[in-house]
């Protein structure tokens, strides 16, 4: 049993695969809360409750802003660690969803003062269920990363 880079660079990625679950977690419940708020027709038609719902969506769409980059980074750090570790495998199994986070980063509101999840259009019942869908994705692609990386890493540490 040998400890090497590689080794190290899947049991920090479990670490931070757990992270990245809980930020798509946070974001599927946040998704949800919105839509739920969203539908719900007595509060709708209650102006005293106008006020509280939109500061309510601004507020989640702010905490849901704050994830973003941290999530890109994290994703990004992975590459950066299999592309050092000469994991090459791992690493092409990354690429595709590092991508679409540059997608989606070069591709945010063109003002710049926003990254994502711009309260207005989050409303909108097709955006609101883009997203959702993104994160369930995400969630996937998550998990079946989380148990890849724990075979790989037990796989590394064996196998030397």
């Amino acid at each position: 049993m040998a400890f090497t880079f590689a080794a190290f660079c899947y049991m920090l990625t479990l670490v931070l695969c757990a992270s990245l679950i809980f930020f798509v977690i946070w974001h599927i419940i946040a998704f949800d809360e919105l839509g739920t708020d969203f539908k719900n027709p007595i509060d709708q038609c209650n102006p005293l409750r106008a006020r509280e719902r939109l500061r309510n969506i601004e507020r989640i769409c702010s905490l849901l802003r704050k994830l973003v980059l941290p999530e890109y980074s994290i994703h990004g750090l992975f590459c950066v660690m299999f592309t050092c570790a000469g994991e090459w495998v791992t690493l092409g199994l990354n690429i595709p969803l590092l991508f679409y986070h540059l997608w989606r980063y070069f591709h945010r509101p063109a003002d710049g003062s926003e990254l994502l999840y711009d309260p207005a259009s989050v409303m909108s019942a097709d955006i609101l269920s883009y997203y959702q869908k993104e994160s369930w994705c995400k969630l996937a692609f998550y998990l079946v990363s989380f148990f890849y990386y724990l075979y790989s890493m037990v796989y590394t540490l064996v196998s030397f």
